[in-house]
């Protein structure tokens, strides 16, 4: 029987989500903001449930353009905020308008946000080897630095503990736990993942 980590329901969708995308190194630029944006909605919310809306932010947010939702107008919002299929909430919403303009910024003066970002964890993903999820922090020092520079930059809905579920689930820290499988696969040097990046 394959052992995963504690916090998994029984759903298919995360399952295979676990199984693929979570705690995999992530250095695509387009993926990384999605990944920002979707840890943004999620505030106060569970992961599953932003997980099975995926697909539809995908399809009413341009595939998660930064350029085009950039340059949201109020006719735009009004019309996300009409949308059943994503949280209809309209600080997050401007939010991620926000957010985009500023990614924009950060990858125009560091060359890409995937330069910017890792260099909180020095460009290399922390192993951690949690026997229990009780023991996995919800925030830690570099997800603090990420935040504070975060918010100076201008984006929003990145406060500490979201900062470090997305550091979780773009692979900065492997939080698997030690007697999950995908652990050790994170771990070694072979281990590849949905975006084809090699683990270091």
């Amino acid at each position: 029987m394959t052992t995963r980590c504690g916090w998994l329901n029984a759903d298919p969708l995360y399952i295979d989500y676990h199984d693929r995308e979570w705690g995999v190194p992530l250095h695509d630029d387009g993926s990384l903001f999605e990944l920002l944006i979707l840890e943004g909605a999620q505030a106060g919310l569970s992961w599953w449930t932003i997980l099975n809306k995926r697909e539809r932010y995908r399809q009413v947010f341009d595939q998660f353009d930064p350029q085009l939702i950039a340059r949201y107008d109020e006719r735009k919002l009004e019309e996300l905020m009409s949308d059943k299929g994503i949280v209809r909430n309209r600080l997050k919403i401007c939010g991620a308008v926000r957010n985009a303009q500023a990614f924009l910024e950060v990858r125009e003066k560091f060359g890409s946000f995937d330069a910017y970002i890792w260099r909180f964890v020095d460009g290399r993903p922390k192993l951690n080897s949690w026997q229990s999820l009780t023991e996995v922090p919800a925030s830690t020092a570099e997800s603090d630095a990420m935040s504070r520079d975060l918010t100076q930059r201008g984006f929003t809905f990145v406060g500490p503990t979201i900062c470090y579920a997305f550091m979780q689930a773009a692979g900065m820290v492997n939080d698997h736990t030690a007697d999950c499988f995908r652990h050790q696969e994170l771990c070694g040097k072979t281990a590849i993942g949905d975006h084809g990046n090699d683990v270091p």
